[in-house]
């Protein structure tokens, strides 16, 4: 991700240099525009690029913490299938068995539940994160393709580039307010 917030990050700069010359030469003035516009979708695509990256970490966190827990859930049923074991064999050899080994195997399946409930619940929170991410991401992919487009908008002298970049900033805000929004 860095490498693309360096390219727009370039581009806008160049675009602003290529507006400055222009509007010294006392020409087009539509270039202001775009200038001023390219910069304030640079820092929607920051904003955007930063809430992508959150979102990216907090699923990468809640799946961690998932897997922790199905790891828990996976110790839990080895050791009841321990205790259970042992007391199959006490009852082959015709010896009763350890009521404590029995009250534990219970009471380690009901917390299996318990810990089963919790590995769901930060598999949906990773996936909800992972989903946000996604949405953000296309945010950011879509106000870089806008930047580069105002760019070469001045770069050629073409006022309906410039409105395509607008277009898709627009695009890229409408995936920014998805994602904070919903």
């Amino acid at each position: 991700m860095d490498e693309l917030e360096d390219f727009s990050e370039k581009i806008h700069e160049q675009s602003n240099e290529h507006a400055h010359h222009i509007l010294s030469e006392g020409k087009e003035k539509w270039v202001l525009l775009v200038a001023l516009s390219t910069a304030l979708i640079a820092v929607l695509a920051a904003i955007t690029g930063l809430l992508a990256g959150a979102h990216a970490d907090e699923a990468m966190l809640s799946q961690i913490r998932s897997s922790d827990q199905w790891a828990f859930y996976q110790a839990k049923g080895i050791k009841t299938e321990i205790l259970n074991s042992s007391n199959k064999l006490l009852v082959a050899m015709g010896k009763p068995p350890v009521a404590e080994d029995v009250a534990k195997a219970k009471s380690n399946k009901k917390e299996q539940a318990d810990i089963k409930t919790k590995a769901e619940d930060f598999q949906k929170e990773s996936d909800m994160h992972t989903e946000k991410h996604a949405i953000f991401a296309r945010g950011v992919t879509l106000f870089q393709i806008s930047i580069a487009i105002g760019a070469i908008s001045i770069i050629v002298k073409r006022k309906s580039l410039w409105l395509v970049s607008m277009g898709f900033a627009c695009i890229g805000i409408f995936f920014l307010l998805q994602g904070v929004l919903f």
